[in-house]
């Protein structure tokens, strides 16, 4: 478990996988579930206050976890100011993830250049991920000299759906107003995958 004090009101921790395996969290279980419930993430603030001086008691946090292809887990916990406490009792800390959004059926990511995308299909081809089914429609476009993954009619009953997107969003970065900018590709962008463009570029990458 590594620590760093990015400023006064923002840090980093990396966990590695010997740390997950200590307190018996494997990855399915840290993505899934909320990282407040877990007794993971209060040691690490116990230990952030002990190691940095990182003080996190009457503030409000906000959550950015990342997993990385390497397999480490990074938790980047940024503390607004103290709440003002009309009586006694510590208000509790409010907590949010900063994760994919996967209410909409529809969903673009935004590669920069074709390497990450080369790296997102490496790391998929690598783990043996089953991305069948995940949509309807995946198509890769080539636009303004980036790359855009679309998916379209996502199957939310599909398993682990957030997992996945949570790795996905690793590698690209999420563009909102997705239904507005697959309208915006298809008129002016250059598809260069279609039927299933994971799962393509996996088979010749």
């Amino acid at each position: 478990m590594r620590f760093e004090k990015l400023n006064e009101d923002k840090i980093r921790i990396t966990l590695n996988h010997e740390d997950l395996i200590k307190k018996d969290i494997d990855f399915h279980s840290f993505m899934t579930n909320a990282i407040e419930s877990q007794d993971l993430f209060a040691d690490c603030l116990k230990e952030a206050e002990k190691q940095i001086g990182f003080i996190t008691k009457n503030y409000t946090l906000r959550i950015e976890a990342l997993a990385m292809s390497s397999g480490d887990f990074i938790l980047t916990v940024t503390r607004s100011m103290p709440q003002i406490q009309t009586n006694k009792t510590n208000k509790k800390l409010h907590i949010k993830k900063n994760i994919s959004n996967i209410n909409n059926t529809q969903a673009v990511y935004l590669f920069s250049d074709f390497e990450d995308y080369c790296s997102f299909v490496s790391f998929f081809k690598s783990n043996h991920f089953n991305i069948n089914g995940i949509a309807d429609c995946v198509l890769l476009y080539e636009y303004n000299n980036s790359f855009y993954l679309t998916l379209k009619n996502i199957n939310f009953s599909y398993p682990s759906l957030k997992y996945l997107l949570y790795y996905i969003s690793e590698f690209g970065t999420i563009i909102n107003n997705s239904d507005l900018f697959i309208r915006k590709l298809s008129e002016k962008g250059n598809l260069i995958m279609k039927n299933n463009a994971i799962k393509t570029s996996i088979k010749y990458f």
